[in-house]
């Protein structure tokens, strides 16, 4: 099953997401939220609607969650590309729930920052509570689905800061989406990359965690309890780097078709309608996810926007 989150007449719906005509759409609104499905998203009850095309739809986060957990440096190539030693154990981050930007929105860089990077990751969403799981046993039955990931990320305050709230924490600075859909397995491997303006970046594969899922999930519910539909970025590989005014980065994971993006001029990307991040300083990212690529993006990057008259969330200052 593929689902995604939308907007219509005003409402927030869930959609399950099928391929009509050649073309993935929502087919059917799910009646329930999924992560209120205890792991069962089979069983949920659907209404039928008219096709709408995923290119068509207003869409939102596919996910709602309490928590966004990240885990940093769980390739051993990207934490030496970043002169830092290999963790011993998972090393532990937090996104807040603020920070998620919907397909069409904006990524806003603040001023206080001079360098912004993309880190592409696998998405995990959790299905049901997760809480002080014993050594051993299978993580598999509290996985919801898997989605895209941007860990949009501050370089400089991070660097500067020491720990990584400001720097990760940002509006706009955790891209997720379009579609969260069952069927992967990344402990046999799920392909990661991240292409800037059409060229490769970042390439990596989950066979080559330093922690595996299994682990990582085990992990946190020893710290924490993980409840429903709570995000679990789950690390990037090797390859970050920054982006510039007017750059295209599109995330794209290993499992579902590959279909050409759109680029859109920084101005057209501050018009659109489908744009439901906080406009703040400086706009990066307009990524317009398609569930048939199960790509976060593409994103775009522009200097000094004004504020969106009807935005409903607050200016950065």
């Amino acid at each position: 099953m593929k689902y995604c989150r939308f907007q219509q007449n005003t409402q927030a719906h869930y959609g399950l997401v099928e391929s009509v005509a050649g073309r993935d759409a929502i087919v059917r609104i799910l009646l329930t939220p999924p992560e209120e499905a205890g792991g069962d998203v089979e069983s949920l009850r659907t209404r039928r609607i008219e096709p709408i095309a995923m290119e068509e739809a207003i869409l939102l986060p596919p996910v709602t969650p309490s928590k966004i957990v990240c885990v940093g440096r769980n390739y051993r190539e990207h934490a030496a590309e970043l002169g830092n030693e290999v963790p011993t154990e998972p090393l532990l981050f937090f996104k807040p729930p603020s920070s998620l930007l919907a397909p069409g929105g904006t990524i806003v860089r603040p001023r206080v920052s001079e360098r912004t990077d993309y880190e592409g990751e696998l998405g995990v969403v959790i299905a049901k509570r997760c809480h002080k799981l014993p050594d051993g046993e299978d993580t598999r039955p509290y996985i919801l689905g898997y989605t895209c990931v941007n860990d949009f990320t501050a370089r400089d305050l991070q660097n500067k800061d020491g720990q990584w709230a400001r720097a990760k924490g940002f509006d706009t600075f955790c891209p997720v989406g379009p579609v969260v859909t069952e069927g992967l397995d990344p402990w046999t491997g799920i392909q990661v990359e991240t292409r800037v303006n059409g060229e490769a970046r970042q390439s990596g594969n989950t066979r080559d965690f330093i922690f595996s899922l299994g682990v990582i999930l085990r992990y946190i519910s020893q710290i924490m309890t993980l409840e429903p539909g709570d995000l679990i970025a789950t690390g990037t590989p090797k390859g970050v780097g920054p982006v510039m005014a007017g750059d295209v980065v599109e995330v794209a994971i290993e499992g579902i078709g590959v279909d050409r993006l759109m680029k859109r001029s920084s101005a057209e990307a501050l018009r659109h309608p489908k744009s439901l991040c906080p406009s703040s300083d400086r706009p990066l990212n307009n990524f317009r996810g398609l569930a048939q690529n199960f790509r976060l993006l593409p994103t775009h990057l522009a200097e000094n926007p004004r504020q969106q008259p009807n935005s409903p969330f607050p200016r950065l200052l």
